[in-house]
């Protein structure tokens, strides 16, 4: 793909490897923070249904930080095919400030319980890797915040008190793990993430969540 790529065109492309632009924004003149040149910033997360299914055939399957590895090969290529800039939420220190571009987006926000949560993902949102294009390009246009009409059960989803509207205590989070009355945390997502309304309607597999929830709690 050359110069003068489309939204639809760049979809299509990212759909090829279960993958999707989660929002953009465009830069404004003189920005900084960002890699020269740089005009659009997309963000690229998993494509359901079959994202999960799709990766655990790639060779980076079964050896170490399989997801993040893979998000490297094929995001790289892509960026490169089209004269980009691939970055990434991992990797650091440094880290790139994926929140607040998320934020930017105008399709992801900050929601009761302080995680991000995203028009069509809900809170199961997660990113793989953004592009920083030398064009403007079309990004997803901004949506009304799914919060604002919510009874966000979110607020009052976590058995351990850990992850509530006044931020995540993370040890408290590992405690819970760590009991039996845990395993279904551990097994089946995040009971504050599936809590979400958006993310019940999202296709994301229980086997991926719970592969995070281990990462996590190693």
């Amino acid at each position: 793909m050359g110069a003068g790529v489309t939204l639809p065109a760049l979809e299509a492309l990212l759909a090829e490897e279960r993958l999707e632009v989660l929002g953009g924004f465009a830069l404004r003149p003189g920005e900084e923070g960002f890699p020269a040149g740089t005009r659009t910033l997309l963000l690229l997360g998993p494509k359901e249904p079959g994202f999960w299914t799709h990766l655990k055939t790639q060779p980076e399957w079964g050896g170490p930080d399989p997801v993040d590895r893979w998000s490297r090969r094929v995001i790289g290529r892509i960026a490169c095919d089209l004269a980009a800039k691939a970055l990434f939420p991992f990797g650091g220190p440094p880290y790139h400030p994926f929140y607040q571009w998320a934020v930017r987006t105008g399709r992801v926000w900050d929601s009761p319980v302080r995680l991000l949560v995203h028009a069509g993902q809900g809170l199961m949102v997660s990113f793989r890797g953004a592009l920083a294009l030398k064009e403007v390009v079309e990004v997803p246009p901004p949506v009304a915040k799914p919060c604002e009409a919510c009874a966000a059960p979110c607020l009052t989803a976590c058995p351990a008190g850990a992850l509530t509207g006044t931020g995540y205590d993370v040890p408290a989070c590992h405690a819970w793990l760590d009991r039996a009355e845990g395993a279904e945390c551990l097994s089946g997502a995040c009971l504050v993430r599936r809590a979400c309304p958006v993310s019940q309607s999202y296709a994301r597999l229980p086997e991926q969540s719970a592969y995070h929830m281990r990462q996590f709690h190693r």
